[in-house]
């Protein structure tokens, strides 16, 4: 059962993002594959919960978390895409790839198999057994944390990207003070909802899969330094300073002693 709903879900995938690429080539705009990624995470919480065999209680919870996590990200980011031109950093690979449309489907098909990927920790859920009260209340406490600080985080900077007086400078109001990417920082924290919904399953080893490979993909491949290097690129000297005085992920006091953590 396994293999097959992950085989199900990266053809829902294959075909959700393959709309997505002819959108984007109408549209000019290749931010919506983050909103079908967002959306295809919500799927999958739903799709492995119905076709698990763990107990109900934690598929419940898990299709509930999973489902309400992407459904805010997703309309987030639909309303950048549909509101503000296409993302810097997607203008980039554009300009970079020459407007090649084959680069483009495979880049959007490789966010599907990301997908799946990132849906291993929902079918350790999924298979998962046991029902205990501390560890569903420690998910809980988990989840409501970080969707309230993603949100949060969000908002602040979307105000500050409204106001035109502020184009071109960089944010450190609010959570932002504190990391240069605290919207990141409880996204990765969310993942822990799902390590602490499947001790006791026969799989729970597949729900740490979750937080450690989006810790080395926001740190290390796509997220941070995609994100950073935009920025420099958008806001130079103003974003350098950031970077020298406030952490990079992990939330912390910002510091303006030369080569601060980072």
């Amino acid at each position: 059962m396994s293999a097959g709903s992950l085989l199900l879900l990266a053809v829902l995938m294959f075909a959700i993002m393959t709309a997505g690429w002819v959108w984007q080539r109408r549209h000019g705009n290749a931010g919506i594959v983050d909103v079908l990624w967002a959306s295809g995470l919500g799927i999958a919480a739903i799709l492995l919960a119905l076709m698990g065999d763990g107990a109900a209680v934690n598929r419940v919870l898990l299709a509930a978390f999973g489902a309400a996590w992407s459904a805010r990200l997703a309309l987030h980011l639909w309303k950048r895409v549909r509101h503000e031109g296409e993302d810097g950093r997607y203008r980039y690979l554009r300009e970079h790839w020459n407007g090649n449309q084959t680069k483009w489907f495979l880049f959007f098909q490789a966010q599907a198999l990301l997908v799946v990927l990132f849906a291993l920790p929902f079918l350790a859920v999924a298979a998962n057994p046991r029902v205990s009260i501390g560890w569903i209340v420690l998910a809980t406490v988990v989840w409501i944390v970080s969707i309230a600080g993603e949100a949060i985080a969000d908002r602040q900077l979307a105000r500050h990207r409204a106001q035109s007086a502020h184009r071109g400078k960089t944010f450190r109001g609010g959570l932002w003070r504190y990391s240069r990417h605290p919207n990141y920082f409880f996204e990765w924290v969310h993942w822990f909802t799902y390590v602490a919904l499947a001790v006791g399953s026969p799989m729970g080893w597949l729900a740490w899969s979750g937080p450690v490979v989006m810790y080395a993909f926001l740190r290390w491949i796509s997220g941070i330094p995609f994100t950073e290097a935009q920025a420099v690129r958008s806001r130079g000297d103003d974003y350098r300073e950031y970077q020298r005085t406030t952490p990079m992920l992990i939330p912390w006091f910002p510091s303006h002693a030369k080569g601060a953590s980072r």
